[in-house]
């Protein structure tokens, strides 16, 4: 895996208009929003007024150099009992919709996200591996939506409660109060230095996740390979590495920000400090009939001062440890952005859509009838420029013909199955299907009538009557036995446990290759295409049951155009055409029996395959 090709983020600051974007998503969601926001005022207005009760109490009640004053303290503990019971409400309605939000947005963005990957262009996946989009869809996804419910929302609280508090000392001592914020100016210059340390680190921690996640899913799929290959111990030593890495640097964002956290509360001591030395004197010359400088100062207002104080870094702390978080979260927003904001290679015109629709809403009652007519003309393309696979390339497959290409390992056999199913684009020239360029049809007009079978079949979890109908979820039930019985899947099929309700597994694992291309067969004949594409369909499969799936093809593909990808020749010798496809182009076209004749490269490829078979059946 060629890791360089995951994108690299080198913003060095928070992006405000990318969290803009983000919180979109939250704002689809404004009753709660705005819910959650009120009940967040009224937590921070209660916080504010508990100090203020304490001054009032201590002045009041206990009335230091005088005697205590009682009356009225139940009515003022029955006062205290009822603002702690209305935040307790209010701080519920903060977690409930909070949490709300959290969920919701994880569902909208995966929802978008998920749409958006079913829509992208076959040469996306190409070159993205599976451990990347996992760890996009799941971690990275959950970091934002924990972020922007839970963090955006305690930022709110925090300047709440910082402004409702320094409002309130302002209030009481507004000398004393410039003493206690005094500390702010150095604490901004240290989190701007660690914060910018933190981001670069905890980019580089999601970057190599994203490596160890590849890494397991590798691991996983690949299982059977790093057996047989004894690459245990060499794999192992792989893994290490790339975790040792994302551990280096999860460590050193650790580091910064442990020592993020100390700072502040030094500062806080300080301040708290300074309130508690200097509001002491003015106490103590309040209590002696003088005054200091700061004025005026009862037992009452200091202990509240000090409240305020003490309590002011607090939300401080949570700011802070929320921009840490939201520097971290940075790196996993320009992904999922970058993601989303990925297009497609392939795309309809706004033409083509106007009148065809989309993937997603398909004006279907606009489709012409595909009849299977395929032409290339003066075609040229690349996967790199510097590595041209087709150039002026020239075919034409008639409608019901079955057309079978053999070559050389990458001499561009499945590049030409690619364009006909339009997962790629030509470079220049043009490809027509009935007759016109099929860029001005729809995408989804040409892959709705194909049927394409692979070398190695996907199946997906559930069960076999699942599987048969995925490309057609209408079918009935009948409809289904009867595909499976033109392959012959049926045989097979009713001895399973639970016959047509037997679970799979993942990607077919209870199933034998065999079992799983006749599954696929049974799919693609349900869906009843009018173009079949067969890519090497029966090369990795048993001679019996090869000879079963040749017996079906038959009857399948009569009246189709077809396209056969060939790697055992025997089983393309009833093809309306052969082709020969070597260096990008046709070397030889004609039946099996014309080439034979003419002695050229598919005359030698079938003789030496020939040999190989019988000698193999001799040895066995």
């Amino acid at each position: 895996m060629n890791y360089d090709t995951e994108q690299d983020y080198t913003n060095e600051k928070v992006d405000l208009n990318l969290w803009k974007r983000l919180f979109g998503y939250a704002m689809r969601h404004r009753t709660f929003l705005v819910q959650n926001l009120i009940a967040l005022v009224l937590v921070a207005v209660c916080d504010t007024l508990y100090p203020i009760l304490t001054r009032f109490a201590i002045d009041r009640f206990v009335n230091p150099g005088g005697a205590p004053e009682l009356t009225g303290i139940w009515w003022f503990g029955l006062g205290y009992i009822a603002l702690v019971l209305f935040q307790s409400f209010f701080t519920m309605v903060f977690i409930m919709r909070s949490g709300d939000i959290e969920m919701s947005m994880s569902y909208d963005i995966r929802q978008e996200a998920f749409w958006h990957l079913q829509n992208l262009s076959f040469s996306y996946y190409d070159k993205t591996s599976v451990g990347y989009l996992m760890a996009r869809m799941v971690s990275d996804i959950s970091r934002i939506s924990e972020m922007l419910s839970w963090g955006m929302i305690d930022v709110f609280w925090s300047l709440c409660y910082v402004v409702f508090s320094v409002i309130a000392m302002f209030l009481y001592n507004w000398k004393l109060t410039l003493i206690v914020l005094a500390v702010i100016p150095p604490l901004a210059i240290v989190s701007y230095v660690l914060q910018k340390a933190i981001l670069k680190y905890q980019r580089a921690a999601r970057k190599q996740n994203s490596r160890i996640t590849s890494a397991f899913n590798e691991g996983i799929m690949g299982a059977m390979t790093t057996k047989t290959l004894v690459r245990e111990e060499a794999n192992s030593a792989e893994f290490e590495t790339i975790s040792n890495d994302m551990k280096k640097a999860s460590i050193k964002a650790q580091v910064l920000g442990a020592t993020f956290f100390p700072l502040i509360i030094s500062l806080s001591a300080i301040a708290t400090a300074l309130a508690l030395i200097l509001g002491g004197a003015g106490v103590g010359a309040t209590l002696a009939g003088t005054t200091t400088f700061l004025g005026v100062m009862t037992a009452g207002t200091l202990v509240s001062f000090i409240n305020y104080a003490s309590g002011l870094f607090e939300p401080i702390q949570n700011l802070a440890g929320i921009f840490a978080e939201l520097q971290s979260a940075q790196a996993s927003a320009e992904r999922v952005i970058g993601l989303l904001d990925t297009k497609s290679d392939i795309t309809d015109t706004p033409e083509v859509t106007e009148r065809y629709g989309t993937t997603m809403d398909p004006k279907k009652e606009n489709w012409e009838p595909l009849v299977g007519d395929i032409e290339f003309r003066h075609v040229d393309f690349y996967y790199k420029e510097s590595e041209p696979l087709l150039k002026d390339f020239n075919l034409h497959i008639h409608p019901g013909e079955t057309i079978a290409l053999v070559g050389e390992t990458g001499a561009g056999k499945s590049t030409i199955v690619n364009l006909i199913c339009r997962f790629y684009e030509p470079v220049s020239g043009s490809i027509l299907i009935d007759g016109k360029d099929y860029r001005q049809r729809s995408e989804l007009w040409l892959q709705s009538n194909l049927g394409y079978v692979l070398q190695q079949p996907h199946l997906f979890s559930g069960t076999i009557r699942d599987n048969i109908r995925f490309g057609r979820p209408d079918a009935t039930d009948a409809q289904i036995v009867h595909a499976a019985r033109m392959v012959h899947a049926d045989e097979f099929i009713i001895h399973q446990a639970k016959g047509y309700d037997t679970e799979v597994g993942e990607g077919g694992v209870r199933l034998s290759t065999g079992q799983k291309q006749l599954i696929s067969f049974a799919r693609v004949i349900l869906a009843n295409p009018q173009i079949f594409v067969l890519d090497e369909a029966t090369s990795s499969i048993d001679t019996e049951t090869e000879q079963i799936i040749q017996s079906a093809i038959t009857t399948v593909l009569e009246g189709r155009t077809s396209i056969v990808v060939a790697h055992r020749l025997s089983t393309i010798r009833n093809a309306d055409r052969i082709l020969v496809i070597r260096n990008g182009a046709i070397a030889e076209s004609g039946t099996h029996d014309e080439l034979l004749e003419k002695g050229g490269y598919y005359h030698d490829l079938y003789i030496h395959q020939f040999r190989e078979e019988t000698l193999s059946k001799a040895l066995e």
